[in-house]
């Protein structure tokens, strides 16, 4: 198969199931914190159709960074409004974090079970696994960056005076469009980078138990 063929088809996987937890998560850790906003839109679902942004959604499918339709709160539904915020966001790519884990320790059993096997199939799964961990890993810091409207600026407006977090959040989508024009410049390319190769070597680090385990069960 062509590899970018390949690549846009395990996008289109990531797009159904790592866009719809990540929304989903927010939205669930949302409502359990006292704001029912989002799961009164619908938002506490697996449903992609839910979730999807159209934008977004190219984006995702054609250079592996996107995002979907924002989760609806309301942080005076919350007992401390910027607490509740910060939580809620953090859901999202922790969601993707641990959406990661699962999808490199499936890509290692497959990794081994087609080494074995000498399968050419079990081989492409391990692939889809391989692409699916690190659009996950991706999707996690992209949405960790401490910008509006990123979940990152959620977080970090939990350290800010509420006067100045709320004075952020007026101008969000204007921040936003800045933002989209610089990662356009490729000026956060090298950053991410970065940062996606650090996060893929520890969680291929906190896996490594599923290489000693299948090296142990198929060539001992």
């Amino acid at each position: 198969m062509n590899n970018t063929l390949f690549q846009t088809w395990v996008r289109a996987i990531a797009v159904l199931i790592a866009l719809p937890v990540h929304e989903c998560a927010h939205a669930f850790v949302a409502n359990r914190l006292g704001d029912p906003t989002a799961k009164n839109n619908g938002r506490i679902t697996l449903n992609p159709f839910r979730h999807l942004d159209l934008i977004g959604t190219v984006c995702l499918l054609f250079t592996g960074i996107g995002w979907a339709k924002p989760v609806p709160i309301n942080p005076y539904n919350f007992k401390n409004p910027k607490t509740g915020m910060a939580v809620s966001s953090a859901a999202g790519p922790l969601s993707n974090f641990l959406l990661a884990i699962l999808s490199m320790i499936f890509e290692k059993v497959f990794f081994y079970a087609a080494l074995s096997a000498n399968s050419e199939a079990l081989s492409i799964v391990a692939s889809v696994f391989s692409y699916m961990a690190i659009i996950n890993i991706s999707l996690a810091i992209f949405n960790m960056l401490p910008v509006p409207p990123f979940d990152g600026s959620r977080i970090v407006s939990c350290f800010l005076p509420q006067q100045t977090y709320f004075n952020l959040m007026r101008y969000e989508k204007y921040i936003y469009i800045a933002m989209l024009a610089v990662l356009l410049t490729g000026l956060l390319d090298k950053p991410l980078l970065f940062l996606n190769n650090a996060l893929y070597g520890f969680i291929d680090s906190i896996t490594r138990f599923v290489d000693l385990a299948m090296k142990a069960v198929l060539f001992s």
